[in-house]
């Protein structure tokens, strides 16, 4: 059991040089599930709605811009993933910047484009403009600090809106993931010890700044249809705590593995919620 572990910590301990065969396996695996993904996309999903000639549309003043701040995310994680991949290959740091963190950026405007010859969408501008922002977040405190001193996280909780109009919004815990932006936080979760630099502050210790918003069946508030009325929307900015599990201590590989996979969710704590309405305080928010 001992040799088994020692073994599977040695694999997933980035190498110092360059593997050439972990790189090449890192290239073949990222281009292939990406390609299968865009494939599966185009035949199953986009395939259930008409084509049109590519087109653009201005969707910024959809869903109080929470798919927005969704493209962000996932460019950020895509790319983090991207860049440890070629840091555990022992890829260069400028090239795993240049190839890893802008992963996600590629691959989501490979979709945007699939988005620009679907009659239901189509190329959106406000989403390629995020999805750089989310690539800017990881190559820029990678430049600034050689690490990530913000981390950009997710937390969910089912909502009363999706059984509302399940179409939009999720039919099922794992589609509301996805789709239902009531349920949706996305926050800015800041390490106080990279910062202020104090002894007595934790490591794993993380101030975390919070951005949601609810009250929305559709993308925009005048739907036309009275059988689904918009509740009242409003936006919602929090306050919190976060754990940053990547600072945990432990000397094995395959825990710090696991902890960096989880740390792309908000752990959940506390929080002070501010909305038009005032001020609403949260025992455990998640």
């Amino acid at each position: 059991m001992s040799f088994s572990q020692t073994k599977l910590d040695a694999f997933l301990t980035p190498s110092d040089t360059l593997n050439t065969s972990r790189r090449n396996a890192v290239a073949i695996t990222t281009t292939s599930l990406s390609g299968i993904t865009l494939l599966g996309l185009n035949q199953l999903w986009y395939s259930d709605f008409k084509r049109s000639k590519f087109h653009t549309i201005n969707d910024n003043n959809e869903w109080l811009q929470m798919d927005k701040i969704g493209h962000v995310f996932a460019s950020y994680q895509i790319g983090k993933f991207g860049a440890e991949a070629l840091n555990w290959s022992g890829v260069s740091k400028k090239n795993q910047l240049i190839y890893g963190a802008t992963l996600g950026f590629g691959f989501l405007t490979a979709v945007e484009i699939l988005d620009g010859y679907s009659q239901e969408w189509g190329f959106s501008w406000g989403d390629i403009a995020a999805n750089a922002s989310g690539t800017a977040l990881y190559i820029g405190q990678e430049l600034l600090w050689n690490e990530q001193r913000i981390h950009l996280k997710f937390s969910f909780h089912q909502t009363k809106y999706a059984m509302q109009n399940p179409d939009k919004l999720g039919d099922g815990f794992l589609e509301q993931i996805l789709k239902d932006y009531n349920g949706q936080t996305y926050w800015l979760s800041v390490n106080l010890h990279d910062f202020l630099k104090a002894s007595k502050i934790p490591k794993w210790l993380n101030f975390a700044i919070g951005y949601s918003a609810n009250g929305m069946l559709q993308g925009v508030k005048d739907i036309g249809n009275g059988s689904l009325i918009n509740i009242d929307r409003q936006r919602q900015f929090y306050l919190s705590f976060d754990v940053n599990l990547n600072k945990i201590k432990t000397k094995s590989r395959f825990l710090k593995s696991v902890f960096s996979i989880f740390n792309v969710l908000k752990v959940p704590f506390p929080a002070l919620e501010f909305n038009k309405k005032g001020s609403v305080f949260h025992l455990l928010y998640y």
